[in-house]
């Protein structure tokens, strides 16, 4: 298995992996909202805002995860880490929490500061996420699951109150992403 970042020729294996794995586990409406939120990420954000993380096993691509720069009215840097697919046929091996290590070294040594995710803390627990209130860390829009508002500080810190709103990438600016 190979981890690495993507490269732009890369962009519709990617948003094809979303679109199944997505349709597979939430069914075909879900998969369709993901894969065309993979390729708007992919597409439309500023190269500056946005990692992508691939794994591949013999030149298929069967896992990736997204991270996208997530804005507070403070100078702190923060990424958001969604969307997280890995193939059906490739999951519970332990390719997704390699996968999104994988991610998170990458975003340390390009100095972010706090990883954050929107989903299920027993599974984002075991790769450091802790469950974060939003009076220490506003989200960009609603949360309809508040538990799943989670976030890790990179740079070992505890994580501190952030004061005011913060602004997510155009992609993720929609109520029914959050």
């Amino acid at each position: 298995m190979e981890f690495t970042a993507s490269q732009p020729g890369d962009t519709e294996e990617i948003v094809a992996l979303f679109k199944k794995t997505f349709s597979d586990s939430e069914g075909a409406e879900e998969g369709l909202l993901i894969g065309n939120l993979t390729l708007e990420l992919l597409t439309m954000t500023a190269p500056e805002d946005l990692y992508c993380f691939i794994a591949k096993e013999k030149d298929q691509i069967v896992g990736s995860i997204l991270f996208t720069r997530l804005m507070f009215e403070s100078d702190v840097r923060a990424f958001l880490m969604a969307p997280v697919a890995v193939h059906t046929d490739y999951q519970g091996k332990g390719i997704g929490q390699k996968l999104i290590k994988f991610g998170l070294d990458n975003l340390k040594k390009n100095r972010v500061e706090l990883a954050f995710t929107y989903g299920d803390p027993n599974f984002y627990g075991k790769v450091g996420f802790q469950p974060i209130s939003e009076e220490v860390l506003k989200a960009p829009l609603t949360l309809t699951y508040p538990e799943g508002w989670l976030a890790q500080s990179l740079v070992g810190d505890e994580i501190e109150p952030i004061p005011g709103d913060s602004k997510c990438v155009e992609a993720f600016n929609k109520a029914e992403y959050w």
